[in-house]
């Protein structure tokens, strides 16, 4: 029989949209844990730390090394719970990450879970599961993203005023709506590199004044070339068709199954059904782009404004002494609550009636559980099965985030 609570170590990959070295919040965390061997090196990019059981990047057991995949799988009712089996199977059914973002990651698209079916059947070793991966992303700082489509009024408003877009919608003095979008997507998606070079330059020669609320466009504009070339149609995408938005620490985002995103900038909490499927269409070379067709067949329209992109928090029945809030996604795999703790300050977090992943991004203090008393401090990272309280005492200013499903 398994402990019920233990220390994970995890570990970070190295997309080159990641900070380098210790700018990354993600290796500088996954660092703390003791004893791993983990050394940040100043020449490397560290993207994003994984903190679940999924087999690409599996945290494993501080003490044993067992990776968490085996450690659930072998002791599955009592880590999980009947509950969690019966409704999702012998598995941790969320992803937390660490993201540590220095350049947009590719615009993208998680395809919902009857397309991820059909890929995974197909090609098993890009789509490497069934499931579906819809997301959210909380704000450790300042973090700038792109994330599903505008209102279609403000669409129209920039189609009506820059002439150098027109060449895209499908016929002239069209109304944009869902369909009109859908088929604009594909005509910049599939347009030459010369010409999305061209309208670039075009919209760059546009006085200010024409983008009205929007131009902001002409300040991102040049960044998103430098970053990945005045070819790239993405930076239309992004710039012209979706939302942009600057969060604050605390701050969270909901991006559903099927709704195009890219993340610009910032450090943040990723949490994520348990997939790892991915379609790229942007801010990434040619070669790594996958199908248009599928992409722009698969789109969805919801969020379809800046406010409906926002995730806000609330208080939690799991509180004991209220210093946790919770943000709850519209889906059934996770939630996701966040302790945080002044000098002295204690909260309790009742028993949850399936797994947790816990980590500290900041302070340090005292954790006591499962009848054992735990250090915790800044990059440390745990795994609570079902049924356990949790209580904490914070030595210093303590942030604690905890995933978890019941």
């Amino acid at each position: 029989m398994v402990a019920s609570v233990f220390q994970l170590q995890c570990s970070c990959n190295n997309y080159p949209w990641g900070k380098k070295g210790k700018q990354s919040l993600a290796a500088t965390l996954c660092a703390k844990t003791p004893n791993t061997g983990f050394e940040v090196d100043e020449s490397k990019e560290y993207a994003e730390m994984w903190m679940g059981d999924y087999p690409v990047l599996p945290a494993k057991s501080l003490k044993s090394g067992e990776e968490l995949h085996q450690i659930v799988d072998e002791n599955k009712e009592q880590l999980l719970g009947k509950t969690c089996i019966e409704k999702f199977g012998g598995v941790v059914p969320f992803l937390p990450k660490i993201l540590s973002i220095s350049k947009a990651l590719p615009l993208q698209i998680h395809p919902n879970k009857e397309l991820s079916a059909k890929l995974h059947a197909k090609d098993p070793e890009k789509f490497t599961d069934p499931n579906h991966k819809p997301e959210i992303a909380i704000a450790l700082g300042p973090f700038e993203v792109f994330a599903g489509f505008k209102d279609n009024k403000d669409i129209q408003a920039l189609f009506s005023a820059l002439p150098p877009l027109e060449r895209y919608l499908p016929r002239k003095d069209v109304n944009i709506d869902n369909e009109v979008l859908k088929q604009v997507c594909y005509k910049i998606l599939t347009a030459s590199d010369e010409e999305i070079a061209a309208t670039q330059k075009e919209l760059a020669g546009v006085p200010k004044e024409k983008y009205g609320k929007q131009a902001y466009i002409l300040d991102l504009l040049p960044r998103l070339q430098e970053q990945y070339s005045i070819q790239d149609p993405g930076n239309l995408i992004a710039l012209v068709t979706m939302n942009f938005l600057t969060l604050s620490a605390g701050d969270a985002i909901y991006v559903p199954a099927d709704a195009p995103h890219a993340y610009l900038s910032g450090d943040i909490v990723e949490c994520m059904a348990r997939s790892n499927n991915v379609l790229n269409t942007g801010f990434c070379p040619r070669a790594d782009r996958d199908s248009l067709e599928l992409f722009t067949s698969a789109l969805t329209f919801s969020p379809h404004n800046a406010e409906e992109v926002k995730l806000e928090t609330s208080k939690t029945e799991k509180s004991i002494k209220g210093k946790t809030s919770e943000y709850a996604p519209p889906m059934s795999e996770f939630n996701m609550l966040r302790t945080r703790l002044e000098e002295g300050e204690k909260e309790t977090i009742k028993a949850i009636g399936g797994p947790s992943v816990l980590f500290a991004t900041s302070g340090s203090g005292k954790m006591m559980a499962d009848g054992q008393t735990y250090e915790i401090q800044e990059g440390y990272i745990f795994f609570v099965g079902q049924g356990v309280e949790v209580s904490y005492e914070a030595s210093t200013g303590l942030d604690v985030y905890q995933a978890y499903a019941e």
